[in-house]
């Protein structure tokens, strides 16, 4: 029982919105391309291997970020008792793990078509150099962004075949929210981050912090606004963008650099306003 808890403290199992922020761009891609492709059956079905997907790679992506972070770790207040940090599991163990997780995430990529299953072995690169990011870059939100929102692509391509511009501007709008969000997040750790010397969008930007995330937020919103024009979606739909939006604006008025707790509300927020993109887009079918 007490392996299982480690297991989940390991994987963040306990703090889906982790997963979730993983998931919605997978949704979001997987249902533009449903506006192609009426297959409800197909739509489903897929659905339901990106979520397993996400909740996998997720969890695998924690674990090796855990094993490269192990000595920062212990110096940061808000994680020092992380369970490879702490020591309530040795990193081989934590490797044993990543290997079972990423090897039951390939046989549900294996389930897609090849250009899907490519675009997937590709995202690994991407999950497992972002640890890294923080050491050599103030942008690691950036790169993070790069990472979190591939699903877009990839819930296209597995209804569709092939890419076009209709994801690629979803997906450029995904990185803005993310850069944006992720920056919140960052804020909580700033002060200990700083001592150790980790970068981050949260440092770089920390004298304009609202400044840097409603241009981020403000972009997103702009991205998924343009890319009606390209699916010609009906006008009087876009007042239904006006709930993402809006959640934008509220997190944006109600974080506090200051305040680690306003910070982290904010930042989940995000899980509603990847629900609200989520209803915009399928709204597109009407």
């Amino acid at each position: 029982m007490n392996q299982i808890k480690i297991f989940i403290q390991l994987t963040r199992l306990d703090k889906p919105i982790g997963f979730m922020l993983l998931f919605w761009p997978c949704l979001w891609g997987l249902t533009l391309g449903y506006n192609f492709n009426l297959s409800i059956e197909m739509y489903l079905k897929y659905l339901i291997l990106f979520f397993l997907g996400s909740v996998l790679m997720r969890s695998a992506g924690c674990i090796f970020n855990d094993i490269v972070d192990k000595d920062l770790d212990q110096k940061v207040k808000r994680t020092k008792m992380r369970p490879i940090a702490s020591g309530k599991i040795s990193v081989l163990q934590a490797f044993i793990y990543i290997f079972f997780l990423c090897l039951t995430a390939l046989i549900i990529l294996l389930q897609f078509n090849l250009l899907t299953i490519i675009l997937g072995i590709c995202s690994m690169i991407l999950a497992f150099s972002y640890p890294f990011m923080k050491r050599i870059t103030y942008w690691p939100q950036l790169f993070l962004g790069l990472t979190f929102n591939w699903g877009i692509i990839m819930g296209w391509t597995s209804i569709i075949g092939n890419i076009s511009i209709e994801p690629i501007i979803l997906y450029l709008g995904a990185i803005f929210w993310t850069l944006g969000y992720d920056t919140i997040y960052g804020l909580q750790d700033i002060n200990d981050d700083e001592i150790i010397g980790v970068k981050s969008t949260s440092i770089k930007f920390k004298n304009s912090v609202k400044i840097f995330v409603g241009t981020c937020y403000s972009l997103c919103a702009l991205c998924i606004l343009i890319l009606t024009i390209f699916m010609e979606v009906d006008k009087y739909l876009l007042i239904i963008s006006m709930f993402f939006i809006l959640s934008f604006v509220y997190q944006i008025k109600n974080f506090k650099p200051d305040n680690p707790k306003s910070c982290l509300v904010s930042f989940k927020n995000n899980n509603l306003t990847g629900l609200f993109i989520f209803l915009f887009i399928f709204s597109f079918n009407f």
